[in-house]
């Protein structure tokens, strides 16, 4: 057990913690979460030994041992596989005794250590070190190369791996999805799940948090307040807590008011979207949780853009590359129409960013078309955006380069609802942390009202508050917006479709993110290796013969099970399609009289009855709509209830 009493933690002048309690029992997994500057991160380097308090009292078992995610940047010659290797330090030994012993010719210390690297496990390390390199996204023909040859990105992931190789009873993780895409986010989600020890991970993915961590630990106003449940609990509680505050009352209302509209507006496009359902539940879900997030100090929307009546851009029989002869995407046809807000899934490597710099133009075509709209005002986040910032330059000075002609206030105004206030707005970025300058670039794109929105992982090194913020202003947003993402919290509330970028191809996907996490387990198939300390990880069987048996037998019972299931859904399937075409019916009906009422003529006084009979008959069929829209979504609660 692990317990801090009245521990005080100083940065400087700045207190971080005072008087700060919390226990942490064995084994519990629990989420860190604070605004950036809390003392997170400061919080780990206490558990590691690196710093001591400025006074209280820690106390960790001398026995346990701490894995933890190295945060600068992996330095080394050996192969990628050879340094995740090195995270276990004991096997490393043993293979030194091992080396030693051959050279010395002495048999019975070969025996010794041989008996010692099969205690632990190190008959089967590398196989293992493969199986972690595999989950975050390495293909097997990277991971003999040297690790000095991966680019920073993948070099904070090879430190991760070597974190989870590490035998531990504690293992701290600090923004370990930062660098890695959807498909690495679930991998490791997954094997955290398995992991036996003690798990504190600092994270602003609440989807993530949410599937790991059991319990939070929240660093507000220097003290830890500890939360049982996951982050989605944690948000309720704070919520409830938040509501009784009656300062904050009107920014509550203010913030409710939003997400109300947002529910309203996208109420009547439920049988238009496979994913409405989980949209509207999530939706719902926000309304009561906005009061958790009064106290933001980010708040912003996006200013109404020039309209478009046209196709923004369109890609035609496109292929995509760098070079003709390494064509990444081919027989690309893209099409963004105004209002299109469209997320992209795929592999690691499959072309979903090669795909956003064609639509941006950065990048040529190797053949096919490319049409932009007359209108077309592209706002584009790449995830080396924060390398084009002039960090000599202030927020307030990349803002008034763009539009010298506003005034200070104006730029002030906008800038504090990135938290850019006083002088920090005018202090040159070169000092500021990864999120900070996250957040100017954000800024930049909303200060320009795009009426295309290009989103290329804009989440990273963005706090919990901040992705909060960024969700509801795209929310709002009145563009056409396509976003890659490994933020699930994100993808959900913003986009209405799915595209799959995978095997060379671009195509609609039919379905949603839990249907995506399915296809990647039939795509990747990589084994998932549950915790490297564990005794129970072993190479597959060699009874081929088995295996195909039982596989055979499984097959057939899933088929079987398949078939009754199909049997039992149906009557519900029939019904949620019958109640999708009454309301496309009344939707045709509802255009119709809405039509009429938009001509002129009608509110003559010569028409004032057939006036009357067309508000009427619009209010009729609004509340029909609305009445089957709510018996379609119970029906889709049903099924989904019965699939899960």
């Amino acid at each position: 057990m692990i317990t801090l009493t009245d521990i005080e933690l100083r940065r400087g002048t700045k207190v971080l913690l005072q008087d700060a309690e919390l226990v942490i029992h064995p084994g519990q997994h629990i989420g860190i979460i604070g605004a950036n500057g809390c003392g997170k991160s400061t919080l780990f380097k206490l558990l590691m030994g690196e710093i001591g308090p400025d006074a209280g009292e820690l106390y960790i078992p001398a026995d346990w041992r701490i894995a933890h995610m190295a945060q600068e940047l992996a330095n080394s010659e050996h192969s990628a596989v050879e340094f995740v290797l090195d995270g276990d330090p004991l096997i490393r030994k043993i293979e030194r005794a091992i080396e030693q012993a051959l050279l010395d010719e002495d048999h019975n210390r070969l025996a010794l250590e041989y008996e010692k690297l099969d205690a632990a496990n190190g008959f089967d390390a590398r196989y293992r070190a493969e199986q972690l390199l595999h989950g975050l996204g390495f293909a097997q023909s990277e991971i003999e190369r040297p690790v000095n040859s991966f680019s920073g990105g993948w070099r904070i992931r090879l430190n991760l791996a070597q974190a989870l190789m590490s035998p531990s009873d504690l293992m701290l993780l600090d923004e370990p999805t930062n660098h890695l895409d959807l498909d690495a986010t679930l991998w490791l989600e997954q094997w955290l799940q398995s992991y036996s020890g003690t798990l504190l991970i600092i994270s602003h993915d609440r989807d993530f948090i949410d599937n790991v961590a059991e319990r939070i630990v929240h660093i507000e106003h220097s003290k830890i307040n500890a939360y049982k449940g996951n982050y989605s609990t944690f948000e309720r509680v704070r919520a409830e807590r938040l509501a009784l505050q009656q300062a904050s009352f009107e920014k509550q209302q203010k913030r409710r008011k939003d997400v109300e509209e947002f529910v309203a507006r996208f109420r009547y496009k439920a049988s238009k979207a496979k994913q409405a359902q989980s949209r509207l539940k999530e939706l719902q879900r926000m309304e009561d949780i906005a009061p958790a997030h009064i106290d933001s100090p980010f708040y912003f929307n996006f200013s109404a853009a020039k309209q478009a009546h046209s196709a923004l851009a369109n890609l035609s029989q496109a292929t995509l590359g760098y070079k003709q002869e390494t064509a990444i995407l081919s027989q690309v046809n893209f099409d963004l129409q105004p209002g299109s807000r469209i997320g992209l899934l795929g592999p690691n490597g499959a072309g979903k960013s090669t795909l956003i710099s064609t639509l941006t133009g950065d990048l040529k075509l190797l053949q096919g078309e490319r049409v932009y709209g007359d209108n077309v005002k592209i706002g584009y986040f790449a995830q080396h955006q924060l390398e084009v910032l002039d960090l000599q330059a202030s927020a307030f000075l990349h803002l008034q380069r763009i539009s010298p002609k506003a005034t200070d206030q104006e730029l002030r105004n906008f800038l504090g609802g990135f938290d850019f206030h006083g002088d920090r707005a005018l202090e040159p970025i070169k000092l500021f942390s990864g999120g900070e300058k996250a957040r100017v670039a954000l800024a930049l794109i909303v200060w320009q009202k795009p009426n295309l929105l290009l989103l290329d992982e804009p989440t990273n090194h963005l706090d919990l508050e901040m992705r909060q913020a960024l969700t509801m202003a795209l929310q709002n947003y009145e563009g056409a917006l396509v976003v890659i993402s490994h933020d699930r919290h994100l993808l959900r509330n913003t986009v209405d479709e799915f595209y799959l970028v995978a095997d060379g191809r671009v195509k609609e996907f039919d379905g949603d993110l839990k249907d995506y996490q399915q296809w990647l387990k039939n795509f990747n198939r990589v084994p998932l290796v549950a915790g490297a300390q564990s005794a129970d990880t072993i190479a597959p069987s060699d009874d081929s013969a088995q295996v195909e048996k039982l596989t055979a037998d499984d097959k057939k019972r899933q088929r079987q099970q398949a078939a009754d299931a199909r049997k039992l859904l149906a009557p519900l399937t029939q019904k949620s399609s019958q109640l999708e075409s009454k309301v496309e019916k009344l939707q045709t009906q509802l255009g119709g009289v809405e039509t009429s009422l938009a001509d002129g003529e009608i509110y003559s006084d010569d028409n004032k009855m057939k006036l009357k009979q067309q508000l009427s008959m619009q209010a009729d069929l609004k509340k029909q709509i609305a009445q089957i829209e709510e018996e379609w979504f119970d029906v889709q609660q049903q099924i989904e209830q019965f699939e899960s």
